[in-house]
């Protein structure tokens, strides 16, 4: 009885053994890559591959090339070429000549207006003008009467007083009008605003039948920019700034017109960054020839650094975006990868990418960055 106790315990032991020597196989078999657990947790971007040969590697190479960063941009117009129309008379607009869109020539009349602002200004004026005639016409009594001894020299200098002050204030009645928009040679409450260069309409704010507030036209009646000049206006992220600089050449391409390239040069960087967006705006002035471009489109623009530095270069599939930062898988060791962040900048020809900065030259990195990144996920 004892004897067979012990054969059931011995065959037992071997069916134990023999079952984990299949389960060990059967694992070995199913995991690539294994990520060792506790250095895992104590470093989640270490990995550490049973399988090396599975992904190919690429060596960080150098290359001299230009800078070039690529940013969004919006067609706008020349604000030097830019004039906001406005009245300086409130009333009540009777006619709309003009609006947005339309191409107008300097002094073209671009609406009407019946001023009540004006027509006060005039009832002013005839009124200071009848005091001037009356005044001017005491002054010539008194200078006749003094000259034959009939009054007083302090009554000639009263009339000769008051004579000047009614010509002031007609004088300022009528530069009032003029500065109303009026015309002393046709007394009338309506204006014709005029616009003040040729160009092209690209605000209006008023129609037919509104009211005009003076002195406070907000918003102004009309904005007529001249196309001929236009601003490219980049914005560009504070990381970025290092690698444009001014008199750089910078190539544009219009969402709308993409087969018609543009060539510029960077005129302007502004020296304050927008809080919210961490952004400078970069202005690139162009002639319109053609009047291709418009206020308000959208555009691409690369621009291409005057001085060639020597750059890092891998594939453009070993930069793997991840949220919104660039990473590689960089090798440690022939089983060991690290994951690494880098700054990635252009794009090449042929497939290439530009790193700016985290890796060296000689560096080993995997070739597929996203494969192996999914493969990692797989076997989490």
């Amino acid at each position: 009885m004892k004897r067979f106790n012990l054969l059931a315990v011995c065959a037992g032991a071997c069916l134990c053994a023999s079952a984990l020597s299949l389960t060990g196989c059967s694992g070995e078999s199913k995991a690539d890559i294994s990520l060792q657990a506790a250095g895992n947790r104590t470093d989640p971007d270490r990995f550490e591959i049973d399988h090396p040969e599975q992904f190919a590697v690429a060596s960080v190479e150098t290359r001299r090339l230009a800078d070039q960063l690529e940013a969004n941009a919006v067609v706008a117009s020349d604000v030097n070429l830019t004039v906001h129309v406005t009245s300086l008379s409130g009333g009540k607009v009777v006619d709309i000549r003009a609006k947005l869109g339309d191409t107008v020539g300097k002094g073209q009349v671009l609406l009407v207006i019946r001023s009540q602002d004006l027509e006060q200004a005039i009832s002013d004026y005839l009124k200071f003008e009848a005091d001037e005639r009356l005044a001017r016409r005491s002054l010539e009594r008194a200078e006749l009467l003094y000259s034959h001894g009939a009054v007083a020299e302090k009554d000639l200098q009263q009339a000769q007083d008051g004579e000047d002050k009614a010509r002031i204030d007609l004088n300022s009645s009528a530069e009032r009008i003029r500065m109303l928009g009026g015309d002393l040679g046709n007394l009338s409450p309506i204006i014709e605003v005029k616009s003040p260069i040729s160009g092209t309409i690209v605000e209006q704010n008023t129609t037919g039948g509104e009211g005009v507030k003076s002195l406070d036209n907000s918003p102004n009646l009309f904005t007529v920019a001249d196309l001929e000049r236009v601003w490219i206006l980049c914005d560009v992220y504070e990381n970025n700034l290092s690698q444009v600089r001014l008199g750089d050449e910078a190539d544009v391409t219009l969402a709308a017109f993409p087969e018609h390239p543009i060539k510029g040069k960077v005129g302007n960087i502004s020296g304050v960054l927008d809080p919210s967006t961490r952004t400078a705006k970069v202005r690139i002035e162009l002639a319109n020839r053609g009047g291709l471009m418009r206020p308000g489109m959208f555009a691409t623009v690369k621009f291409i650094s005057q001085r060639r530095q020597t750059r890092a270069t891998v594939p453009s599939t070993a930069i793997l975006r991840l949220r919104n930062k660039d990473w590689v898988f960089l090798r440690q060791d022939s089983r060991t990868y690290r994951r690494m962040e880098v700054q990635a900048g252009s794009t090449l020809a042929g497939g290439e990418s530009v790193v700016l900065a985290g890796l060296r030259p000689g560096d080993a990195v995997i070739r597929d960055a996203l494969q192996f990144s999914n493969t990692v996920e797989q076997q989490k």
